[in-house]
């Protein structure tokens, strides 16, 4: 990855990390005020997790590459990054992955306890419908483009995205899937909130349709590169490097992009996504600067 992209890409998710960690910190404290007791506590714990917000990046880059420019888009990006929080509390449980640290901190159930973590997860989501709906106010969206941000949010979150691959991929434990059944699993499982962020990005500017479906098309190739780069990561990295256990894939025997491809073919195939996630972009007259760096940091991210 050339040296003055790497910089960019560190840029972009520094300013949203601090955008997105601020506006988070500020509703953690709110909410636990709101809601109170011990429940209260967890929410703000699971909400005030550290993260690199890539996805928070991903969307304000697509954002500013369709036109927009206020900086209230952080609402948005604070959104789908407490979708993705969500999926992590549940994904954490011990009737799933169950792991005891994520992000570098003990994970929620382990905190507290696996009900009150259950709940969390729960109430992370119409979390995420106030924070979407507050900053769709802020940024003088129609609301026929709120709803539909709404819409596009929690389809990519519900059965028809997230939930439905990690549904998917527990079913697929101890079971060697071909390549075109794990890609299903992964846009789904992880793709589908990656792709609805730079999705979002482009509603939120109120892009045209082109501009539009090929944001959603870069989304959906660099959800995967995603993936990959997160098999390559279990295989080869150490949970100090990533703050979360590692080779848990294999304990489980899931089907991974390695297990398929190699260490390099995957590292390959994820380079190829990005270049061909860049390559709508181009197509469409999308400005790339900042979403092309994006990429090739996701195809090629060492945590």
């Amino acid at each position: 990855m050339p040296e003055a992209a790497s910089a960019a890409a560190s840029d972009l998710l520094a300013e949203a990390r601090e955008r997105t960690d601020a506006l988070l910190a500020d509703w953690a404290e709110r909410l636990e005020r709101e809601i109170g007791g011990r429940q209260g506590e967890a929410l703000s714990y699971a909400l005030r997790t550290p993260g690199k917000r890539v996805r928070a990046a991903l969307l304000t880059a697509s954002y500013r590459a369709a036109g927009g420019s206020l900086p209230a888009i952080a609402g948005v990006a604070a959104a789908v990054e407490t979708v993705h929080t969500y999926s992590l509390v549940h994904d954490d449980l011990p009737c799933m992955d169950d792991d005891d640290l994520r992000r570098g901190r003990p994970t929620t159930h382990r905190v507290f306890d696996i009900p009150t973590a259950t709940r969390v997860g729960y109430l992370l989501v119409p979390v995420a419908a106030r924070l979407l709906a507050v900053a769709a106010g802020e940024l003088g969206v129609a609301s026929g483009t709120a709803g539909a941000m709404a819409r596009e949010l929690f389809q990519a979150g519900g059965i028809e995205g997230m939930v439905g691959g990690q549904w998917l991929d527990l079913e697929a434990e101890r079971r060697r899937l071909p390549l075109v059944e794990l890609i299903a699993v992964h846009r789904g499982k992880t793709g589908a909130l990656i792709r609805a962020a730079c999705t979002l990005g482009g509603m939120a500017a109120e892009a045209d349709a082109p501009r539009l479906a090929a944001l959603t098309a870069y989304g959906e190739d660099i959800g995967l590169a995603f993936q990959i780069a997160d098999d390559v990561l279990d295989a080869t990295g150490t949970s100090e490097e990533l703050g979360k256990p590692v080779g848990r894939d294999a304990q489980l025997a899931k089907s991974t992009y390695v297990v398929l491809l190699g260490i390099e073919g995957a590292r390959a195939e994820a380079q190829r996504l990005a270049r061909s996630a860049v390559a709508h972009l181009h197509k469409a007259g999308v400005p790339s600067g900042a979403l092309g760096a994006l990429a090739g940091y996701i195809a090629t991210r060492s945590s």
